[in-house]
């Protein structure tokens, strides 16, 4: 008879919702991507929300999002 490990998975839990993807940015889209947020009004939103954000923009410009 074995005893059950009672331990509890280790980081964030999944959300079901989306697809992580990594990503490498230039030096100068990093920087801008700062200046960009710290020109947000409080609360600042977090780099993935903005980066998510620049992306639906760009999408919705060329008229793959709605």
């Amino acid at each position: 008879m074995s005893i059950a490990d009672s331990r509890k998975p280790r980081g964030r839990p999944p959300t079901g919702i989306g697809k992580a993807i990594g990503l490498r940015l230039y030096p100068e889209l990093d920087a801008s991507l700062d200046a960009w947020i710290a020109d947000q009004p409080d609360p600042k939103p977090s780099r993935p929300e903005a980066i998510r954000e620049a992306l639906a923009e760009h999408l919705k410009a060329k008229g793959y999002l709605k």
